[in-house]
């Protein structure tokens, strides 16, 4: 007699990969596990948000579902975002739930964070098996941290990143730079970083959601940053690869290294092995594009058949690139903000 186990594993191995109209293999998925978020970034948010009601957003369970469908299905990296990861009560449990996925099948298990509330959770990520999350921090000066993110302490946050290593986590320090708050910040968080140990990954601002600000007013091209700190670090280019749309470069001065995410001066998307679900059960084939299927409804309706249907007819949506640009006074490319997407 075969056992459900047998079944079930003999059903995963024969799900098809998910590949899309331009032949990329999809191997990553980004989850937003809520749209809520304790600060209040200035190019992420406006400051009075309206969040979806409780009653809309997957379930931690049907969350994970999903995402152990994907992995049946060839993904081997998911990171966990927002909104703010740890603001979503229960979340630890499925950080345990997805980390038994590692090893059969799943590879890497990650998070992005603002760190406000990782002092608490650190252990349980570690012990959930993730050992390697993305720090939002875009100034150390404790007055321009607080004017980015409207209230947010810089000491809190250093304190989750110091918990983080305590408990056995790789941390990339992510910064998104904006002309006239942190762009002269950028050499200093550089050599901070490469004291710590700490990768950073520098962003240029997106077009995603209504802000209370022109974004055109802070927009900086990376390639201006790249040539200033080409003048005070030795840079060379290194092949090192996470699955995300990063270039890296080898930092001499420090052994750490430098990624640039430039969306609007470099296209990155000729390799985007990336989706992304977010905390409604929407499954987005593109940052830049509102094409997408409804994976909850799937789910609740069929179950994993017609998750699988949605999931095909899913992939031709996916576009060759993305459509985003920087115009003064212009709307943003996509109406929905980046945190209901996922970082």
């Amino acid at each position: 007699m075969v056992s459900p186990r047998t079944l079930a594993v003999a059903f995963m191995a024969c799900a098809p990969s998910l590949v899309d109209a331009h032949g990329r293999t999809i191997r990553y998925l980004r989850i937003s596990v809520t749209d809520r978020c304790d600060l209040r970034c200035r190019y992420c948010m406006a400051e009075t948000m309206t969040f979806l009601p409780r009653d809309k957003l997957l379930s931690l369970e049907e969350i994970a579902a999903i995402a152990e469908r994907f992995v049946a299905r060839g993904i081997d990296k998911i990171r966990l975002s927002g909104g703010e990861p740890l603001v979503r009560r229960d979340v630890t449990d499925l950080v345990r739930r997805l980390g038994r996925q590692l090893g059969h099948g799943l590879n890497e298990l990650t998070m992005t964070t603002n760190a406000t509330r990782l002092r608490d959770h650190a252990p349980a990520l570690a012990d959930g098996g993730i050992r390697r999350i993305n720090v939002s921090l875009d100034s150390l000066d404790p007055a321009v941290f607080r004017h980015v993110t409207r209230h947010g302490d810089v000491a809190r946050v250093l304190d989750g990143i110091a918990a983080a290593r305590d408990a056995g986590i790789a941390v990339k320090i992510n910064m998104v730079v904006l002309k006239g708050l942190n762009e002269d910040h950028v050499g200093d968080m550089l050599a901070w970083c490469g004291g710590e140990g700490h990768d950073l990954s520098l962003i240029e601002t997106m077009p995603m959601g209504a802000i209370d600000e022109d974004r055109t007013d802070r927009f900086v091209p990376l390639t201006r940053v790249f040539d200033t700190l080409s003048t005070r670090f030795t840079l060379t280019r290194d092949s090192h690869r996470t699955g995300g749309p990063a270039r890296y470069w080898q930092v001499a001065e420090h052994g750490n290294r430098l990624g640039l995410i430039s969306p609007l001066t470099e296209n990155f998307c000729g390799g985007c092995n990336r989706v992304r679900l977010t905390t409604e059960g929407k499954l987005y084939l593109c940052l830049g594009h509102d094409d997408h299927v409804d994976l909850k409804d799937a789910l609740r309706t069929g179950g994993i058949p017609a998750l699988d249907a949605a999931l095909d007819a899913a992939l031709p949506m996916k576009p060759a690139a993305h459509d985003f640009r920087i115009e003064a006074g212009g709307a943003p490319a996509v109406a929905r903000h980046m945190s209901v997407t996922g970082g």
